[in-house]
């Protein structure tokens, strides 16, 4: 490490540490929630996605603003340069080094994508933010690519550590700690950034311009019309199904099944629901026509195939099964569940057929009151 009797310097400024570990904060949190939070921790990771984005934003603006180790210009990796540091040809480098700097705009490459893929995803699948209007197919693919991503991300995130111990070790300083202090021992033969001052106007003006404009514009892309929502139940559906029960959107079914369902209603699971024949007629009508084959939501597309020994049952569904397949058995028994086909128990937008990540709240396991 460097020796306590070396004379240092000022590489880092304020903003470029800040920016450096905000991003690495909420980069890591994004990736635990992502991977392991599941849609009831949807909230923290879009948070931290935001967060992350801004950030990305500010820092991208200080790039050609900044002073002399943050502006982009002064570790512009080459081929060349990359080269030559791998092999040992090019000394020490005071401020990013060309592999570093490689490292960085890669870093901030992904991130940028992870923004846009998560953004799409959200809007198409879960019909939330500005890109809702942009179908579930785009979502559907964007959601994969943002998970190759997050892959990506975190085989950066252990490629980086891995430089940063062995330039560390290469070059007996301490790297991190000098993304805390700002300071890094000057030695003779250190290879400088260009002199730069930073330009504080410009950076308001800029940072001012950018976020509003991208804010105006999203919110923009978010006023458009979204296809394939679901409709509210008619009035009828609603008088005689929800009778007995929940009257589940009709996005929630195929046609095929709402129709197999109505005509076996003097057996509807075990009980006679029987109906008039004109009435029978407009549910079935009705149901039929606003079916998940008319629907462009996460629950019509995953419920739009039936379980062919359980034609009709919502819960029966391989997509149904899929989406539920990380909640333990038990927990559809308890208080205030009891059942499966107890949606609002959980989906508090369950009757409105959106079933929305942040309307998700699964209830806590009850604590036991002292006698």
């Amino acid at each position: 490490m460097a020796k306590s009797s070396e004379p240092s310097t000022t590489v880092w400024d304020r903003f470029l540490r800040l920016a450096h570990w905000v991003l690495a904060v909420s980069v890591t949190i994004a990736l635990v929630t992502g991977f392991f939070g599941g849609l009831p921790r949807l909230w923290l990771h879009l948070i931290v996605g935001v967060a992350a984005l801004v950030t990305l934003i500010l820092r991208l603006i200080w790039g050609f603003t900044g002073p002399s180790s943050a502006r982009f210009i002064s570790f512009w990796p080459t081929p060349r340069g990359v080269l030559a540091h791998l092999k040992s040809e090019d000394g020490r480098h005071l401020g990013h080094n060309p592999l570093g700097a490689l490292m960085v705009f890669t870093f901030l490459g992904t991130i940028a994508a992870l923004a846009v893929s998560g953004a799409l995803s959200l809007g198409g699948v879960y019909k939330i933010g500005p890109f809702a209007a942009d179908g579930f197919a785009l979502g559907d693919l964007a959601g994969e690519a943002h998970e190759l991503l997050a892959i990506a991300m975190v085989a950066l995130i252990a490629a980086h550590l891995g430089g940063v111990i062995f330039e560390s070790l290469r070059h007996r300083e301490n790297l991190a700690r000098s993304m805390v202090t700002g300071n890094k021992p000057s030695r003779a033969g250190d290879i400088t950034p260009l002199v730069r001052r930073a330009n504080i106007v410009l950076t308001v003006i800029l940072a001012l311009l950018v976020l509003a404009g991208g804010s105006a514009g999203l919110v923009g892309l978010a006023k458009r019309p979204i296809a394939g929502m679901p409709v509210a139940t008619a009035p009828l559906v609603a008088e005689e199904c929800g009778a007995c029960h929940m009257a589940y959107p009709a996005s929630l079914l195929p046609a095929a099944s709402w129709q197999h369902l109505v005509a076996g209603l003097d057996d509807h699971f075990g009980e006679d629901a029987s109906l008039d024949a004109d009435t029978t007629a407009k549910i079935s009508q009705w149901l039929s026509a606003h079916a998940a084959e008319n629907a462009d939501t996460l629950p019509a597309h995953a419920f739009v195939t039936p379980a062919p020994s359980a034609v009709g049952q919502i819960t029966a569904t391989p997509g149904w099964q899929a989406l539920h397949k990380d909640i333990a058995p038990e927990t559809f028994k308890r208080a205030p569940i009891y059942t499966r086909a107890n949606c609002l128990a959980c989906h508090k937008d369950a009757e409105g057929g959106r079933f929305s990540p942040l309307a998700l709240s699964i209830p806590a396991l009850p604590t036991s009151s002292p006698n």
